[in-house]
């Protein structure tokens, strides 16, 4: 009798300690935390799940998160009217790291602070002329960035002539 009165006891305990344990492994790396590496690269993911090129993918074509199609060229035939401001996206994959990715999605302007891309995972706090319903957010979420990532790594085929 006294064994189960001790077991009941430290039941809440382990489930507490458990749930403690596993909130704190899958915590995103906040905007502020991201370290950039040589100015060219963020090479710690910024969350401990990897990245869904599925997902991904859907991001890139969504126009209320990565709208990637608005300003690059990419391999989505089924969507037209590709933008031609930025650089072709076909081959990027092929041409640069899921760390040097990871930059350029969190934010471009770490290596040209002309470029119209915005920045995806930095605190608006740090912009100007923000929508109040946009203040202390991001674009995209850690998660949503690793997706895309995750997508841009499988753009491996150049643009066929």
């Amino acid at each position: 009798m006294l064994k189960q009165k001790s077991l009941a006891k430290l039941l809440p305990l382990t489930v507490a300690a458990a749930g403690f344990f596993a909130t704190a492994a899958v915590a995103d790396v906040a905007p502020s935390d991201v370290v950039i590496v040589d100015d060219n690269e963020i090479p710690q993911a910024l969350t401990d799940t990897a990245g869904d090129a599925a997902k991904g993918r859907e991001l890139a074509v969504n126009r209320k998160k990565g709208n990637c199609l608005a300003c690059h060229v990419m391999p989505i035939d089924e969507h037209g009217f590709h933008g031609e401001v930025g650089p072709s996206l076909w081959g990027v994959g092929g041409n640069y790291s899921a760390a040097e990715l990871r930059l350029r999605v969190v934010n471009y302007k770490v290596l040209n602070e002309d470029v119209i891309m915005p920045a995806f995972y930095v605190n608006s706090n740090k912009m100007h002329r923000v929508l109040k319903k946009f203040e202390d957010k991001t674009l995209l979420s850690a998660q949503e960035v690793e997706d895309i990532v995750a997508y841009l790594q499988t753009l491996t085929e150049e643009q066929p002539d």
